[in-house]
């Protein structure tokens, strides 16, 4: 069966996606990562949360996948000492110069050749594998065909994107964000053009702007759907895959117990009950995945046929859950539930708590702060609030309720 792997912005999310189902986690550090605006890892909770994973039989891989310039390499081979003193799993690379430093400064560490490699057949696949790589992750650009042949010409891993954001440039080799303000998206500093509204002019009337209009609100022309390969699980593994990834180090823990709860069921269903279970089963799963989307999901490239990649409406979430906290604990004698707001809720409230092994309804029939000051409202972000509650509730567990937008 392939592993499923999670994304890990910080030590929250990385217990929340091994709560719900993860095998691995992915991670950044503060330097050489293509998240640099998540929360990341220093090297004291880098240290904390690759021991973490090992003590509960997961695996950490450590995203080093910048496209490295000269100064880089200043710093790069302590960082990637310092990885292999901490025996992370493997090591996710996209530039041929990082690659070869972790072989000199890392040799123990295995590598995963990035997507940002932009692998798309399995001669680049077999050159990576001559280098000493042991896992690909191919572009998100294949069919399903294409993904199958790749599987049976390589021994290398073979690891696809099946959830996530997906990028307007190939495999997220963008160049928008760096020209337009000075942010490269290849040194992990995105500030997303791509959602950004436009309009154009044609050459023969300079200076006269043209608006493309579909609704009051402005035009999204870069404005991709986001990636849902959850009817081609099988398929995929039928395929040969061995490592099925969901993107998002810099989305709420809601979307990382989301993703992992679903996907996870999704996998085991299929080990356990076989594919006509999965199929009875699968619109459920999807219902679940609708309720984190920011917006409507695509199959992308996987049928091997133009794909509608687009949202042309920028159409809203159909039944978009509000994230309204996370479980930091539960007092047992006394019955009192802990709870890190993140977005604001209140009595008589009636919300949900998503654990991994079962949707609890809950009424906020009572609130308190920190103090055990009675409160109406929690409305202050990263406030810690006390509701009593009657069964134990594990930790990361998530609150949550649906948007009023329905």
């Amino acid at each position: 069966m392939a592993e499923l792997v999670l994304p890990g912005g910080d030590l929250e999310k990385l217990y929340t996606a091994v709560l719900f189902g993860a095998d691995a986690v992915y991670l950044g550090g503060k330097e050489f990562s293509l998240r640099a605006y998540a929360a990341n890892f220093d090297p004291g909770t880098m240290a904390e949360g690759v021991s973490w994973l090992h003590k509960n039989n997961k695996k950490a891989y450590i995203t080093v996948n910048i496209l490295a310039h000269n100064q880089d390499f200043a710093r790069l081979p302590a960082y990637l000492e310092k990885l292999q003193e901490l025996k992370v799993d493997a090591l996710i690379i996209s530039d041929l110069g990082v690659f070869r430093s972790a072989r000199k400064y890392a040799p123990a560490i295995p590598i995963t050749v990035s997507t940002q490699a932009n692998v798309c057949n399995y001669e680049a696949a077999a050159l990576y594998e001559e280098l000493g790589a042991r896992r690909v992750v191919l572009a998100r650009e294949l069919s399903l065909d294409e993904i199958a042949h790749i599987c049976y010409k390589t021994q290398l891993e073979v690891e696809v994107f099946i959830h996530g954001a997906m990028c307007s440039s190939y495999s997220g080799r963008c160049m928008l964000s760096s020209f337009m303000t000075g942010r490269s998206a290849n040194q992990g500093e995105c500030a997303y053009p791509c959602r950004y509204r436009y309009r154009v002019m044609e050459e023969q009337r300079p200076g006269q702007w043209f608006s493309v209009t579909e609704d009051e609100r402005g035009t999204y022309i870069f404005n991709s759907r986001d990636l849902c390969l959850l009817d081609n699980i099988p398929d995929l593994l039928a395929a040969g895959v061995k490592a099925l990834k969901v993107e998002g180090r810099m989305k709420s823990p809601l979307y990382v117990a989301c993703t992992a709860k679903v996907y996870r069921d999704a996998l085991d269903c299929l080990k356990l009950e076989g594919i006509e279970e999965f199929i009875n089963r699968k619109d459920l799963w999807q219902q679940e995945l609708d309720r984190i989307a920011s917006r409507p999901y695509t199959s992308g490239f996987i049928s091997g046929q133009d794909t509608y990649m687009q949202d042309l409406k920028n159409s809203p979430p159909m039944s978009r859950t509000d994230f309204c906290g996370t479980v930091t604990a539960f007092n047992q004698e006394q019955k009192i539930l802990y709870i890190r707001q993140r977005s604001p809720f209140g009595l008589n409230d009636d919300l949900e708590l998503f654990t991994p092994s079962a949707l609890l309804p809950i009424t906020i029939s009572e609130l308190y702060d920190e103090t055990g000051t009675p409160i109406e409202y929690a409305r202050h972000p990263l406030q810690t609030v006390r509701i009593p509650y009657p069964f134990p509730v594990p930790e990361y567990s998530v609150l949550r309720r649906r948007a009023a937008f329905v």
